[in-house]
């Protein structure tokens, strides 16, 4: 049971110039809520807990959840509307975001929610711009500390300066998570921006010495970027792919990682912290080859098993 925490939203594209203004079109979306699909979808069984509007967008984000499979029993239903957030694309097809609302069902996750969360969870990931504003980022720091030694936690901060502009807040999150997260994936582009003078490596070196077991660095046509407490830094090759955008591949990544440690029995922080490297290596390539299936479409269209590994 891998429990995903965090924003279910919708994001906004423009499909075009339409007579007096745009050609939207509204996705389903958020980091979180994307890698709770991706883990339905490859195998897992994820369970939701964020907070779902009952508005007409946050009815069709429970509605898009439970049909994928993924399990809302312990997600809250806060009297609020949904976060809208719009998606502008690059001419390399890179996204960024900007919001519209703030006293939205995603924050107002409080406190006593954490009770609907089970204890007995194998896994809890938190991440995204829920951890950087409040109520919400209290809940969860809550659950976490709850949950530490008896889930494995993973990290993956995914940095929106455009929805929580106060850069301190990211780096304070980040801060707060490093000594109590086993899983940490961080994006190169999301370093550049909290810690601009320091290298993939040297946060790499921080982040095992603060405690975490297993620390990523995706760098997209880099590649990957990994350690361990018992392995230095090595370099897995970016997956060649023919990008149409990028939006949901660092989800895509982060929920085939965790799909494929499940699979494996290799979901608790001993084995990360002990794992050799062409076990770790294995795991990282099946999430580098499912976040290349989803750059290869638009939006965070999440690859379902039997296209990641075709023989399973």
């Amino acid at each position: 049971m891998i429990i995903v925490c965090g924003e279910a939203l919708f994001d906004v594209f423009c499909d075009g110039d339409a007579p007096g203004g745009y050609a939207l079109a509204a996705k389903v979306g958020g980091s979180p809520f994307n890698v709770a699909i991706g883990l339905a979808r490859l195998g897992a069984r994820p369970l939701y807990f964020g907070g779902l509007s009952a508005d007409m967008f946050g009815r069709k984000l429970a509605a898009t959840l439970a049909e994928e499979g993924v399990d809302l029993s312990c997600a809250p239903r806060p009297a609020a509307p949904t976060a809208l957030v719009t998606v502008d694309l690059d001419a390399g097809g890179v996204p960024a975001y900007t919001l519209y609302g703030t006293a939205t069902a995603e924050r107002a996750v409080a406190l006593a929610d954490v009770d609907r969360v089970p204890v007995e969870a194998a896994a809890i990931h938190v991440g995204s711009y829920c951890m950087a504003v409040e109520p919400v980022a209290s809940a969860l720091r809550a659950l976490v500390t709850r949950q530490q030694g008896r889930s494995l936690i993973a990290f993956d901060p995914n940095v929106r300066l455009t929805i929580q502009p106060d850069r301190n807040a990211w780096t304070g999150a980040v801060a707060w998570m490093l000594p109590r997260t086993d899983l940490l994936k961080i994006s190169d582009e999301d370093l550049r921006t909290l810690y601009p003078d320091m290298t993939p490596r040297a946060f790499l070196d921080l982040a095992i010495q603060s405690g975490v077991a297993l620390a990523i660095v995706t760098r997209g046509g880099d590649g990957v970027l990994a350690a361990t407490a018992t392995l230095a830094p090595f370099d897995l090759p970016a997956v060649e792919v023919a990008v149409v955008d990028t939006v949901g591949a660092g989800d895509t990544f982060q929920a085939a990682l965790l799909a494929y440690l499940a699979r494996h029995g290799l979901l608790n922080r001993a084995t990360l912290a002990g794992m050799e490297v062409r076990t770790l290596r294995a795991a990282l390539d099946f999430a580098a080859r499912a976040a290349a299936i989803t750059c290869s479409r638009r939006g965070a269209d999440m690859p379902r098993l039997a296209e990641v590994d075709p023989q399973h």
